[in-house]
């Protein structure tokens, strides 16, 4: 009677434990851009399909002269629908200091996340608002300013809200990019001083004419 004799060791299968393999992921909190922050260029294309322009209420459909743009202080502001009644009330407090900012040399910038976006038309008609607004593509720009992040979304800091977008944020930048004002919500309780920005404009315009002239 032939006996095979076993080479290899024998092992219950059942016994064996997978190791799990987790791949995590660095958590990295959004730092948003501060006054005195040099930010990267910010590049605006003419494609008309990015740009909305609204006077007093109406769809607008005037060229965007982004050398008139880029050569005064300009005031950013992000804004997305998902941030619904606050959102609206920024817009509507940006919309009521706009003839003051280019009375004072500088021009202003609504970024959006969302493109012909029809709720936007809306808001825009019931609030009769005149502002010009840009479609941020991916965020690439809201990035720049660190207010929007993959590895930091929104929906971690504030219920109701079940899409990554931007925070509520205006800035000011002056004619070299630096940042002259900030204004990042973070929680939904700061409180926008729209004569800071006004200032901060003027300011920056101010310099601005003096460099020139030396």
């Amino acid at each position: 009677m032939l006996t095979t004799i076993n080479k290899y060791p024998f092992f219950d299968l059942s016994e064996i434990i997978p190791e799990p393999n987790f791949s995590y992921k660095p958590y990295k909190k959004l730092q948003p851009v501060k006054t005195g922050n040099l930010i990267p260029d910010i590049n605006l294309v003419t494609d008309f399909k990015r740009w909305k322009n609204f006077y007093n209420g109406a769809p607008a459909h005037g060229s965007i002269s982004l050398k008139h743009l880029y050569g005064k202080p300009l005031a950013i502001a992000f804004y997305s629908k998902h941030w619904k009644d606050r959102g609206v009330e920024q817009l509507k407090e940006l919309n009521a200091i706009q003839s003051e900012i280019k009375a004072n040399g500088g021009n202003l910038l609504i970024l959006t996340d969302e493109a012909g976006d029809e709720q936007l038309a809306k808001i825009t008609w019931e609030n009769n608002l005149s502002l010009n607004f840009y479609y941020d593509i991916n965020n690439e720009i809201a990035q720049q300013f660190r207010i929007y992040s993959k590895d930091d979304p929104t929906w971690n800091r504030f219920s109701g809200i079940d899409v990554n977008i931007p925070l509520l944020a205006i800035y000011v930048i002056d004619t070299e990019r630096y940042v002259v004002y900030d204004h990042v919500d973070r929680d939904l309780s700061a409180t926008l001083i729209v004569d800071d920005i006004i200032s901060s404009i003027y300011e920056a315009s101010l310099t601005n004419t003096r460099r020139k002239s030396a």
